[in-house]
C-alpha cells in the first residue's frame, strides 16, 4: 500500500490510524506486542480514542532444539504442537516456568492493572512488524479462546508471502507496506531505535489517563 520507507514507529501508527478509522471511539480495544508495537499501538489508541492494553505470549522451546517452539504460552491460554519425544511434563514445566516470566513482565509494564476484558469486543493487535509471524499466529489461536467479536491485525511492514495466511486466519488485516524484497522490520523505517522498558511503561501510563 505504502511503497516509501517510514519515518519511524509513530508515523506508522499514525498511518495506520488512518486505515482504522472506522474503530474510532468503538467497542474495540487495541493490544500491542512490546516492546517495539507500544508506540505504535499509542498512536493508533490516541487517534481513535480507544483503550490500549499490551498482550504477551512466549514460545515453548523444544528440550532439545532451543531456537525450535513446540507451541507457545500467555497469560490466559496456550497452544501446544503433538511432537514425539516430549513428555507431558516437560511441556507443564515450561508452561508454568514461562507463565511466571510473563507474569513479572506485564507487572513491570502496567502495575497492578488488570488485562482488559476483551469478550465480544473488536481487537486491533499491534506490531511495529512481521518478520516470520510465528510467534504472532500463536497469538491469534489463543486470542480467540477469549471470545472476541472480531481479531484485527494491524502492522507497518510484512512479508508479501505472509500476507494471505494472515488474511486468512484474521477478522481483518491491515498493513502499510508488504514487501516481495523483505530485509528485517528495521530495513523499512528511517529511525528505528530499540523501545526501552522504561518507554514502554510511559506511553503505557499516559494511555491510561487518556482513556
Amino acid at each position: 500500500m505504502y511503497n516509501e520507507i517510514l519515518k519511524n514507529r509513530k508515523e506508522a501508527g499514525l498511518l495506520l490510524a488512518e486505515e482504522l478509522e472506522k474503530y474510532a471511539n468503538s467497542n474495540t480495544v487495541v493490544l500491542a506486542i512490546p516492546r517495539g508495537g507500544v508506540p505504535i499501538g499509542y498512536a493508533i489508541a490516541k487517534s481513535l480514542n480507544l483503550p490500549l492494553d499490551i498482550i504477551l505470549s512466549k514460545k515453548i522451546p523444544h528440550p532439545y532444539n532451543k531456537e525450535f517452539a513446540i507451541g507457545a504460552v500467555s497469560l490466559e491460554s496456550k497452544i501446544v504442537d503433538e511432537h514425539s519425544g516430549v513428555s507431558d511434563k516437560y511441556v507443564a514445566s515450561e508452561i508454568l516456568r514461562l507463565r511466571d516470566l510473563l507474569k513479572e513482565k506485564y507487572q513491570l509494564y502496567m502495575g497492578n492493572r488488570k488485562p482488559l476484558d476483551i469478550k465480544g469486543k473488536n481487537v486491533i493487535v499491534v506490531d511495529d512488524g512481521i518478520a516470520t509471524g510465528h510467534t504472532l499466529l500463536a497469538s491469534i489461536s489463543m486470542l480467540r479462546k477469549r471470545k472476541p467479536a472480531k481479531i484485527i491485525i494491524a502492522v507497518p511492514v510484512v512479508p508479501d508471502e505472509l500476507v494471505n495466511q494472515f488474511k486468512e486466519q484474521t477478522d481483518e488485516f491491515v498493513y502499510l507496506i508488504a514487501s516481495k524484497y523483505f530485509r528485517g522490520v528495521g530495513a523499512f523505517y528511517e529511525q528505528f531505535n530499540q523501545v526501552e522498558d522504561e518507554e514502554v511503561i510511559r506511553l503505557l501510563e499516559v494511555a491510561n489517563l487518556i482513556v
